[in-house]
């Protein structure tokens, strides 16, 4: 019987694989900078030689990207589910809107069960932040920009989604987090006008959801953000609607 001699494993390809389960994990995320060589070293406990063949072997993999004098930083492209082209198609069509929310509809109440599983004291404190900021801006509603709320929201769902610690569920949100966030700044607008009491009501549903995760409530927590999808595109399509009627009445009008 022949045996193949065991290769010993070079101390470069352990850091290798830290660095690629901190990446996986979202401990480092798209366009971080990675710590100096020198105190990275020191955090893993390894000589700086075996730190730099590491990275030099990552920049290869195209995860990370070396800049001359300027350090090391992961790949944007990591955080990209979608080209930055394709996300200016899917802005201008229309339709998108819609498929876009079914989407979320999908993978925000799973964001939402399993973080209500798995969430740790960090996970809520992480989230206690984010839903505080959320509902700064509705409590500034007369000072707050659609911009900001926008992007108040969408990290909000963010945070849950890193509470799931679902790897592929947190690198798509945070893919399509810009999309996300401009999606919604375009939805909140409409809404507003539409139904005097959505306000309220999204300041509710984001409550209950935020309350049914921390309490570790998942099935709750996973109709919670349902239902909180189901009631956004209920009122968009009444403005969809109300933009077509009066659309026909104008044409009418100038017969």
């Amino acid at each position: 019987m022949v045996f193949n001699q065991v290769r010993q494993r070079r101390l470069s390809d352990d850091i290798v694989e830290r660095l690629e389960g901190m990446i996986l994990e979202g401990t480092l995320t798209a366009g971080e900078r990675l710590p100096a060589e020198r105190q990275l070293a020191e955090q893993f406990g390894v000589s700086r030689p075996s730190l730099r063949e590491a990275i030099q072997k990552l920049v290869a993999k195209g995860m990370l990207v070396s800049r001359q004098g300027g350090g090391n930083y992961v790949a944007q492209s990591m955080g990209s589910t979608f080209s930055d082209p394709l996300l200016q198609l899917l802005e201008n069509n229309p339709e998108v809107e819609r498929d876009l929310l079914e989407f979320r509809h999908t993978l925000e109440a799973s964001c939402a069960y399993y973080a209500a599983l798995r969430a740790t004291a960090v996970d809520r404190e992480r989230l206690k932040v984010a839903f505080d900021a959320l509902q700064d801006c509705y409590a500034r509603a007369d000072e707050v920009s659609r911009a900001e709320e926008g992007a108040a929201d969408a990290s909000f769902h963010l945070a849950i989604a890193e509470a799931s610690h679902n790897a592929v569920l947190l690198h798509t949100i945070r893919g399509l987090f810009d999309l996300l966030k401009r999606n919604v700044v375009t939805n909140i607008g409409g809404m507003y006008k539409q139904r005097s009491e959505t306000r309220d009501m999204l300041i509710a549903q984001h409550r209950d959801l935020y309350l049914a995760i921390v309490e570790g409530r998942a099935q709750d927590a996973r109709e919670v953000s349902s239902q909180h999808i189901l009631y956004v595109q209920e009122v968009l399509e009444e403005v969809r609607q109300e933009v077509q009627r009066v659309a026909r009445a104008e044409r009418r009008n100038g017969r």
